[in-house]
C-alpha cells in the first residue's frame, strides 16, 4: 500500500446503515454518508430469461434510480461502475444459469454518490447472504484548486474540485478493484487519491463489522 503524505484530509463523514429494512427482497440495505443517503435491494438467486442465461454463472443486473425522474447516462455508466466490483466480488459461479438483481435507489446526494452506492450494494449482497470472495468499499476523492485531497467530499466540494475519484476497494488486500475518475490529474495526483482511499477505507470496513455486531449482538 502506498504511503499518504502531503497535505492531505482523510476525515470521512458520519456513516449510517440499516439492513433487512425491506421485506419484498432477499437481502436490503440503506447507507447513509454525511447527507447523501441510498437503499439497495437485492434479489436472487432466481430463475433468469433465456436470452440472459449464462451456462457457468449467474447473471448480475444492477438498476440505479434517482431521486426524481427517468436514469439517464450517468446512472448508465455507475451502473457498470458498480456490476463490475460486485461480479469481482460475488461467487457467481456457484449459482450459474441464475438471475441477481440488484436495484439502488438514491434518496438524497450530497456528494459521493458512487461511493455511497458501492457501500449499501456491499451491505446489502452481505443481508442476502450472497457467498463472496470479499467485500468491498467504496472511497471518493477530490482535488480542490489547492491541490488538497479532499475523502468523502460534499456536492459544493466536488462542484468547486477540478478532479473527482472514486475507487472501490477491496477488504483482503485493499486492492483497487474499479476506479471512476473526471477531471484533469497528474499521475502522482492519482496515485497519491488511491493511497488516501486505501487508508479511507479501513474506516468503512470498521464500520462494516461495527454494524454487523451490533446487529447480531445478543445484548441487543
Amino acid at each position: 500500500m502506498m504511503e499518504v503524505c502531503g497535505s492531505t484530509n482523510v476525515s470521512l463523514r458520519e456513516f449510517g446503515c440499516e439492513q433487512t429494512l425491506l421485506s419484498r427482497p432477499d437481502g436490503s440495505a440503506s447507507f447513509v454518508q454525511g447527507d447523501t443517503s441510498v437503499i439497495a435491494a437485492v434479489y436472487g438467486p432466481a430463475e433468469v430469461k433465456v436470452s440472459k442465461e449464462i451456462y457457468d454463472r449467474a447473471t448480475l443486473e444492477v438498476l440505479i434510480q434517482p431521486k426524481v425522474g427517468l436514469p439517464s447516462v450517468r446512472e448508465r455508466s455507475q451502473e457498470q461502475c458498480v456490476r463490475e466490483t460486485c461480479e469481482a466480488s460475488l461467487l457467481l459461479t456457484l449459482h450459474p444459469r441464475s438471475s441477481l438483481t440488484l436495484v439502488l435507489q438514491l434518496i438524497h446526494d450530497d456528494g459521493s454518490r458512487l461511493a455511497c452506492f458501492l457501500n449499501a450494494a456491499c451491505m446489502a449482497l452481505m443481508d442476502a447472504g450472497l457467498p463472496m470472495s470479499c467485500l468491498f468499499c467504496g472511497v471518493t476523492c477530490a482535488i480542490n484548486a489547492d491541490s488538497e485531497i479532499i475523502t468523502d467530499p460534499t456536492a459544493a466540494q466536488e462542484k468547486e474540485s477540478r478532479a473527482l475519484m472514486t475507487f472501490a476497494i477491496d477488504s483482503k488486500e485493499q486492492r483497487v478493484m474499479m476506479s471512476y475518475t473526471k477531471g484533469s490529474f497528474s499521475v502522482h495526483e492519482l496515485q497519491q487519491c488511491i493511497a488516501v482511499s486505501q487508508k479511507a477505507s479501513e474506516n468503512v470496513f470498521q464500520f462494516y463489522r461495527d454494524s454487523v455486531r451490533r446487529r447480531y449482538s445478543k445484548n441487543l
